[in-house]
């Protein structure tokens, strides 16, 4: 049997391992990649490739970037291809039914929720902020709706009391590139019954915000606990420190919930052990935490340069 010619479609850093996967596979002739064009980043505004990108050209793979994934130039390209499939992990557009339906297999995506929970862009994010016990991947044949799809297969994994976002991310990344590479084959196949999303359970995860980074010390210890670490790396929780000329940003990178109560906001200890902030329903020990322009420190370290002392106020 021929290998199957597919074209891979994706842009972040989590389409990588699904891509890689695909590469290794003797059972897959990647014929090209398609992602998002060339972005300006950091404080020179200089123009990054996509990861995927990067991938792909490493792979020596025709990489094609537009602009809008439905204009009829790309869609004439994607046709000249021929794909049996196209794989689609974090692409960042919305395919329209032209592209949908012009494989003989469709499109299958990697979505990072176990759907219908989580359609939407930050899946990951939001299993933690919520407090979920367990997440998971699906692959999912496209349709022309966001994230509604037929499931074709997932796999869950427990969120662990240590997971933060970034950790959750890479987990899932390998678990959807196995995922996928063992679905393709079974999908092509006909072994594998395609299920409808049902109507309940169905749940949204919006984009995140840098502004949805910021702490309400009113809010329950866990539920800010769970903030801290689904928003870790990006855009991180964080909190002010009274100062002149303008209160003075803190990142706060890890921490836990502590069985000790106060007046929400305010430093109730603060020694080797961490900072204790009072919330609205017990408090939280700060573990690991960043001044606006200085480096991350324990909590030990950051206390010796910036002495705070119970009484003082976060908002």
């Amino acid at each position: 049997m021929a290998a199957l010619r597919i074209v891979f479609m994706g842009t972040a850093e989590l389409s990588c391992d699904s891509l890689r996967r695909l590469l290794e596979s003797p059972a897959f002739q990647m014929v090209a990649v398609v992602t998002q064009p060339d972005r300006p980043k950091g404080r020179a505004f200089k123009l990054q490739p996509s990861p995927v990108k990067v991938l792909g050209l490493q792979a020596l793979l025709p990489v094609l970037q537009p602009e809008r994934a439905r204009s009829e130039e790309f869609l004439a390209h994607l046709q000249a291809l021929q794909p049996d499939l196209i794989a689609v992990a974090a692409y960042g557009q919305i395919l329209p039914a032209s592209i949908l339906n012009l494989p003989r297999f469709g499109c299958l995506n990697v979505h990072t929720s176990l759907l219908p929970r989580y359609r939407g862009a930050a899946p990951i994010q939001w299993a933690i902020l919520n407090g979920d016990a367990e997440t998971g991947v699906t692959i999912m044949k496209m349709d022309a709706g966001l994230d509604t799809g037929e499931i074709v297969t997932q796999a869950r994994t427990p969120i662990r009391p240590e997971d933060d976002a970034e950790a959750l991310h890479d987990r899932l990344a390998g678990m959807g590139a196995e995922l996928l590479v063992r679905t393709i084959p079974e999908y092509v196949a006909g072994r594998i019954t395609l299920q409808r999303q049902p109507a309940e359970g169905v749940s949204h995860a919006p984009k995140i915000r840098k502004e949805d980074g910021h702490i309400d010390w009113r809010q329950p210890a866990l539920a800010i606990w769970n903030r801290v670490r689904g928003l870790t790396p990006w855009p991180g929780a964080f909190s002010y420190l009274p100062g002149q000329p303008r209160p003075h940003l803190l990142k706060i990178w890890r921490a836990e919930v502590a069985t000790c109560s106060g007046p929400a906001g305010e430093v109730l200890q603060a020694d080797k052990t961490g900072i204790v902030v009072g919330c609205g329903q017990e408090a939280l020990r700060i573990l690991r935490l960043q001044l606006e322009g200085g480096r991350r420190l324990e909590a030990q370290a950051f206390l010796a340069g910036h002495p705070l002392q119970p009484g003082h106020k976060l908002g």
